[in-house]
């Protein structure tokens, strides 16, 4: 038994040591740096909470020297950040096997003074596809059962073989720290490079679940935002929602849903009740302002 704990020990300290050179850390915020890694050539990606500044920001490069970089954008709702790095520092690999509830994992992290860092745990709940509090969308949830220090944000989790599973946050939960899966971090980056922005879809509309007869379900509309898509379209206040892109829908959830599948600018039917009478109008899909 001590040999095999001797054994695990030395292996999880190589693998610190291995993917020590693509860990950063990211000089954004007062008071202390959080963590990044080098998710592609010359991009390095962190958690999106810990960027108070969009100008001098500088990263903290594993031979201990400082260089600038530059916001490529950002994302609120996944909590992601991209940032643009001259450097040929190695690219982390990702896990080619999904995680599971009790599987081992490292989230690495880097300060500024200490240099690379760990800390181990296990992933201790995974499901679908999850919505987090921001408005942003999860491929998967994978929660964490280890300590995710102040500078540990925006570091890589990753498995017993060296692969990144995600990308630590303690911002999307009260609960416990999450791993961002890599796949909705790759998701993420390839549209904050391509436009730089992540556009999220939206109707303009404030709607709260009504039971209607025969035991169905709509969405009553209680408010609508000026020259919003939804008001441009017709919707007035006191309609009730009951399908939108061809499919029933009966809560906000549906909503959002049906959205993320749609691209902004996109036309989409939407069945109204309106006094009782059936209606369809075909609204045009606006980008959700971002928060300033």
């Amino acid at each position: 038994m001590a040999n095999e704990l001797a054994a695990l020990s030395t292996e999880l300290a190589a693998i610190v040591e291995r993917l020590g050179p693509s860990v950063v850390a990211v000089d954004a915020r007062p008071r202390f740096a959080s963590s990044g890694v080098f998710w592609r050539p010359g991009v390095v990606v962190t958690a999106e909470h810990t960027i108070r500044r969009e100008e001098e920001i500088s990263v903290t490069l594993p031979d201990g020297s400082t260089v600038p970089a530059t916001l490529a954008g950002s994302d609120a709702g996944t909590d992601i950040a991209v940032l643009k790095v001259e450097s040929g520092a190695p690219v982390i690999a990702r896990a080619t096997a999904d995680p599971a509830p009790g599987h081992l994992a490292l989230a690495l992290g880097r300060s500024e003074n200490s240099g690379v860092n760990a800390t181990l745990g296990i992933v201790s709940a995974v499901s679908g596809e999850w919505r987090t509090w921001r408005g942003g969308r999860l491929d998967r949830y994978i929660r964490l059962d280890l300590t995710l220090y102040p500078g540990s944000s925006g570091g890589p989790v990753v498995n017993t073989a060296g692969e990144a599973i995600g990308i630590a946050t303690s911002a999307l939960s009260r609960i416990a720290g999450l791993a961002i899966p890599a796949t909705t971090v790759d998701r993420v980056v390839d549209e904050i490079l391509a436009r730089g922005r992540v556009a999220r879809g939206y109707l303009g509309v404030g709607l709260q679940p009504v039971e209607l007869p025969d035991h169905h379900k709509g969405l009553i509309v209680l408010s609508l935002e000026p020259e919003g898509p939804a008001a441009k379209a017709g919707v007035l206040i006191g309609d009730i929602l009951v399908e939108l892109g061809g499919g029933a829908v009966t809560d906000t959830e549906e909503i959002q849903g049906v959205l993320e599948s749609r691209t902004v600018g996109q036309p989409i039917e939407a069945g109204f009740l309106r006094g009782g009478a059936a209606r369809k109008v075909t609204i045009t899909i606006g980008e959700r302002p971002r928060r300033s």
